[in-house]
């Protein structure tokens, strides 16, 4: 019988190469759509089965729920849900039309009065959510969930109504931050990374690369992270490295770091595979679906890391 799907079009990989091993874990452990997702980006499948796979996740209001976003259960649509929407849209090239549109309808209407999106809309509440998760009933715009957003939408010339105030809101957030945590640093970055205003990012993205090395946000020696401190909140051993603030070279994280220090944390990451073939979930883990899942997604980006540096995989 001919070869059919995915790996018919897909070269010959050696079984025990980290590419082999995490294909394993993912078709093991993996939700549809990151199966579909790992086809396309190392199966060479296309990106139709990627996007009908994340239909099933949309609402009505155009905004996307279901625990899209593993942490936040529930049906309902939240910022998060549909920043990672946006994230699958961008990497398989359709992150465009109508359902960008409604997309963009949803964000108008969960929005904060400064033009931003909430870290959690108060729907999510009487649905389960991480322990580290806060859910109110008015809560403030914020950076991590805005930025990533913005950042997508400028990238892909996207234009609506709602990026105007949102794109000044994440001006204003990103240049007067003066104390920061990991996460939130990175939400800057997707930000300056994509906003057209290339000069003003350059400078900004200066600014925020002497903070995370001032702050000692960044674990420079991955044999020694203890030497580094972790973030409030975060779990014991959370600490970031710097592949995670520039996840490709385009990235203007990048000049944040000598090349001894970027091929350090690469190295680390491709260390980081484990005998199942996945990559582990480094945040508090509370329940063992949300942290099953969040795996396979780990994964396939840690993949597209390495791969965007060069880095051998199969």
């Amino acid at each position: 019988m001919a070869a059919t799907g995915a790996s018919a079009l897909a070269p010959t990989v050696p079984p025990n190469s980290p590419l082999a091993r995490a294909e394993r874990f993912v078709w093991l452990t993996a939700r549809v759509l990151e199966q579909r997702l790992f086809a396309h980006h190392f199966r060479r499948a296309p990106a139709e089965p990627v996007v009908a796979a994340l239909e099933a996740y949309r609402n009505e209001d155009g905004g996307y729920g279901h625990a899209l976003e593993p942490d936040l259960r529930g049906p309902v649509s939240q910022p998060l849900h549909t920043a990672h929407a946006l994230h699958v849209l961008d990497a398989v090239g359709h992150c465009a039309g109508q359902r960008v549109e409604r997309l963009c309808r949803y964000l108008t209407s969960v929005s904060t009065p400064d033009g931003a999106l909430p870290a959690v809309h108060p729907s999510q509440q009487g649905y389960p959510a991480a322990p580290f998760v806060t859910v109110v009933d008015d809560p403030p715009g914020d950076l991590l969930a805005t930025g990533p957003v913005v950042g997508l939408l400028h990238r892909n010339e996207v234009w609506h109504a709602w990026l105007f105030r949102a794109t000044d809101f994440c001006w204003q957030a990103v240049e007067s931050l003066e104390k920061s945590h990991p996460y939130e640093i990175e939400a800057a970055v997707a930000f300056l990374d994509s906003v057209p205003d290339r000069p003003r990012a350059e400078a900004a993205a200066v600014r925020l690369g002497r903070l995370v090395r001032e702050h000692r946000l960044a674990a420079l020696d991955p044999a020694d992270p203890d030497a580094y401190p972790v973030s409030p909140g975060y779990a014991p051993g959370e600490h970031h490295f710097a592949y995670d603030y520039a996840r490709s070279p385009r990235s203007l994280a990048r000049a944040w770091f000598t090349d001894e220090e970027m091929e350090r944390s690469l190295d680390h990451l491709a260390a980081q595979q484990q005998d199942d073939g996945g990559w582990p979930v480094r945040w508090r883990r509370w329940a063992p679906a949300p942290a099953l899942e969040a795996r396979s997604m780990v994964t396939i980006e840690a993949l597209r890391t390495l791969a965007a540096y060069g880095r051998p995989l199969g």
